[in-house]
């Protein structure tokens, strides 16, 4: 094989890498950020590393295709009353309708196909 290109390759350590602020397209920006290496995604779509901060809910949201997250670290609590702790996997079917909280911050590795859409 081949070396692999310095251009093909990024590598970001999510405990000392910069994660980028999310802003909605609205403007509103709720204290959330991303760490994302693939630029050819809308930040926030695709695969990426997403860091609440204590004390953070998220806007209601329908999912256009489906979303998958792992807690890494801490817990989050969704609308329903469940709740997710480091190390469950989850899955949302596209369609799938929600907000999350965290009371103490949370750190997620998430995959998301598409922009969500807001909802009330």
């Amino acid at each position: 094989m081949k070396p692999i290109d310095p251009n093909d390759r990024r590598v970001a350590n999510i405990h000392e890498a910069s994660f980028t602020p999310f802003v909605y397209p609205d403007g509103v920006s709720l204290g959330d950020a991303i760490l994302q290496l693939d630029d050819s995604q809308t930040l926030g779509t695709g695969f990426h590393v997403y860091r609440m901060p204590p004390g953070m809910r998220t806007r209601g949201h329908r999912h256009n295709g489906h979303e998958q997250f792992l807690i890494l670290e801490g817990e989050l609590h969704e609308s329903d009353g469940t709740i997710f702790r480091a190390g469950d996997l989850v899955f949302y079917r596209d369609g799938t309708e929600h907000n999350s909280f965290t009371p103490n911050g949370c750190l997620l590795a998430v995959h998301i196909v598409a922009e969500e859409t807001p909802v009330e």
